[in-house]
């Protein structure tokens, strides 16, 4: 059962001449996570803030729950959690008291809303903290609170854009296990990203969005074997550049591709390690020394080079004037 559906969805702003939305489409499985992938102003936090009733897409249609976006959003908001790209909580509160207030928010009773405060704050690792105002709080924690704050009501949709923003290694390994214990409740997430890593460690599929549009799908094992699931990078001297790609081609296979300015040549390869070695055996023998070389797994650029042609930009895609922040629905 499709949990979360978006047809079709335009939105432009500057009378029509940024696409944020080009006539995307998606939808989420009950009960999965589907990791929505793509750069800064790719799309995905237009995408978040229409399925989550806080904008009107200009055509196109969208359900949560089988309920129309558009048409009741009420209803729609009674079923799903939000946490944006910055945390929204008040920095002069404790952890405490912004719990209790946005239970209260969701017209929860006081005592309800003290009850629910105090399991969040045991779930999310908070309570010897909870007393503490928020100004007091590392990076991870305010996420974490942010996050609990989005639990109040249980919600059956939980909506999380770029949730790890800004956090340090730490801190983003114990928001993917947050993440994941909520997943294992049965909660459908849908979860944006800019980090292949993210996607791959926390979805059960994967889109890719770029400008506005589904440019692929599938999952990230499969997203990685479109730009051949790994590469070597070998750095040589400017005089062997042409030698060194001809031999790479003809040990792998495959098509390299030069930066010359780099003096850097790149290939994909299936098996990493084997193509490896011998590249180094057949420069040995043709007398190439390389300066620097390597063995790696795609990143999201390599993802986006091999999927369009491009590699990730940059692309203004939200409503002029406005100021990123967080939202709570």
């Amino acid at each position: 059962m499709k949990s979360v559906t978006a047809e079709n969805l335009v939105k432009t702003y500057r009378k029509g001449a940024v696409h944020a939305l080009d006539d995307l489409s998606l939808d989420v499985e009950e009960g999965t996570v589907l990791g929505v992938l793509g750069p800064n102003g790719a799309g995905k936090t237009t995408v978040v803030r229409v399925l989550s009733t806080l904008l009107v897409p200009d055509s196109g249609r969208a359900t949560v729950g089988g309920i129309d976006v558009v048409k009741n959003p009420k209803a729609v908001r009674q079923i799903i959690g939000l946490s944006g790209q910055y945390a929204a909580v008040d920095e002069t509160l404790t952890g405490w008291d912004n719990l209790v207030m946005f239970g209260q928010l969701y017209h929860l009773s006081a005592a309800q809303a003290r009850v629910r405060a105090t399991e969040l704050l045991a779930q999310f690792s908070l309570t010897d903290a909870a007393r503490r105002p928020i100004k007091t709080f590392s990076g991870g924690m305010r996420r974490r609170l942010d996050l609990a704050a989005s639990l109040i009501i249980r919600p059956k949709v939980l909506f999380l854009d770029e949730p790890t923003t800004g956090l340090d290694p730490r801190g983003r390994m114990e928001m993917w296990g947050v993440i994941e214990d909520l997943v294992r409740e049965g909660v459908t997430l849908l979860l944006t990203t800019q980090y292949l890593e993210e996607a791959d460690q926390l979805a059960d599929d994967i889109v890719v969005i770029d400008r506005g549009r589904v440019i692929a799908r599938g999952t990230s094992d499969h997203l990685k074997d479109q730009v051949g699931g790994e590469r070597i990078e070998i750095v040589v001297a400017e005089t062997n550049i042409d030698k060194a790609k001809e031999i790479i081609e003809k040990v792998t296979h495959g098509h390299a591709t030069v930066d010359y300015g780099l003096r850097r040549i790149s290939v994909p390869v299936l098996d990493g390690t084997q193509s490896l070695i011998a590249v180094i055996r057949e420069f040995d023998g043709a007398g190439i020394h390389a300066l620097d070389l390597a063995l790696k797994r795609p990143s999201l650029d390599d993802v986006f080079l091999s999927l369009t042609g491009h590699i990730a930009e940059e692309v203004v895609a939200e409503e002029p004037g406005k100021k990123k922040r967080g939202a709570r629905t």
